[in-house]
């Protein structure tokens, strides 16, 4: 029987939109409407609020106004980065992450049947980029390396000063897809010597439909969207111009909010990553233990599968998920998991909860008991032995 209770654990999924947001792009619906490329006062009005909004995205990662593309998501944006510089270089090598988003993934494996060579970084035990590995591949000449800011399922946060550092050394392109970050990681794409960045609205409480990429000015790139002279006739299309304006207002108040956000989903956080583990026997935290997401738990629960714990949380009205959105109806061994070394015994058990700034205690007090209740079933029709105690740290 499905519960009253609505506690939603899947803010890396997407995010509700904010009600400052919502209120912002309401105008340009109805009657503030013009297109910002029409000639006249109502075009003018909207292609002020466009650039109003481009400004803001600018600041918080320390760009230049004109370096910052609208897109349709991070997805878009993620395509753009990698296939729009490889085709503009003649040098046709990258390397990815053996982690990065399935956009990045399935592009990277798009461009290898099109004779590019794609070359994979491996993570360590945490996620974490193996630098040892990045430097040895770093030996032949390659245009781009894209490594994401923060990891979708498991939260591990990336060390990405230090890999865009030595990617500027060896005169090699550097992208990251900072879609998970925006809100939890600081950061300065000047100081980062970032090359490309890629975001999306709907993780920032903003509009879903909507994102941004960051194109370091000077960088040859291959236009990826044909049409009009939109974005300095760098991406064709009309503007989306409510969700644009929502982007930008999501954007602001991750600047005037972010650190508050963060402290106090941090405590949640670390919270229930203690409660689950102290009150649930073989459970595993998966990712870093402390250079991870503020808002970010994946844990795996030895002999049970993870679709069967969400679904019955689900019918308690709890909300989370095993993974990427993108990939989280299909039943597999997650690939993030794999690359991290994750035991056949725990990979197919991995729950991931992610908080948002309406998590309460109370909420996650509700969560852990069900989720107590929920792993105890499901290990009595187990043919896996469960010892008191199983709880591993990593």
């Amino acid at each position: 029987m499905a519960s009253d209770k609505e506690i939603y654990l899947d803010n890396a999924a997407t995010t509700y939109c904010n009600g400052e947001v919502f209120y912002a792009m309401q105008p340009y619906f109805i009657t503030n409407y013009g297109n910002p490329n029409s000639v006249h006062q109502s075009g003018y009005a909207a292609r002020e609020a466009v650039e109003k909004a481009r400004a803001s995205i600018a600041k918080i990662i320390n760009a230049d106004p004109d370096e910052i593309y609208f897109t349709s998501g991070a997805t878009e944006s993620n395509n753009w980065a990698i296939k729009g510089i490889v085709w503009a270089s003649p040098i046709k090598r990258i390397l990815v992450s053996e982690i990065e988003h399935p956009s990045i993934i399935k592009s990277a494996r798009w461009l290898a049947e099109h004779g590019v060579e794609v070359e994979y970084i491996k993570v360590d035990e945490n996620g974490i980029i193996s630098i040892s590995d990045l430097l040895s591949k770093l030996s032949k000449p390659a245009c781009l390396v894209s490594v994401m800011t923060a990891n979708h399922e498991v939260g591990t946060v990336q060390y990405i000063n230090t890999i865009a550092n030595i990617c500027s050394k060896n005169n090699v392109y550097f992208h990251t897809d900072a879609t998970q970050a925006l809100e939890s990681v600081s950061i300065n794409v000047k100081e980062m010597n970032i090359t490309a960045l890629s975001l999306s609205g709907h993780k920032i409480y903003g509009p879903k439909g909507v994102g941004a990429i960051y194109i370091k000015r000077g960088t040859p790139i291959d236009v990826f969207m044909h049409g009009g002279h939109q974005e300095n006739g760098m991406r064709g299309g009309t503007y989306n111009l409510p969700a644009i304006v929502g982007l930008g207002k999501a954007v602001e108040i991750c600047m005037r909010d972010g650190n508050t956000n963060n402290t106090r989903m941090k405590q949640l956080r670390d919270y229930f990553i203690k409660e689950v583990e102290a009150k649930i026997p073989g459970v595993k935290l998966n990712g870093h233990r402390n250079q991870r997401l503020s808002n970010n738990i994946n844990f795996s629960f030895r002999g049970v599968i993870g679709e069967s714990v969400t679904a019955m949380l689900d019918t308690m009205g709890v909300r989370v998920s095993t993974g990427t959105a993108s990939t989280s109806e299909q039943l597999r061994r997650s690939y993030v998991l794999q690359a991290i070394g994750v035991s056949d015994e725990y990979i197919y058990g991995a729950v991931r909860f992610t908080l948002g700034r309406a998590t309460t205690k109370e909420d996650l007090d509700y969560t852990i008991n069900c989720l107590t209740t929920v792993v105890k079933k499901l290990r009595t029709l187990s043919p896996v032995n469960i010892k008191a105690g199983g709880s591993e740290n990593v």
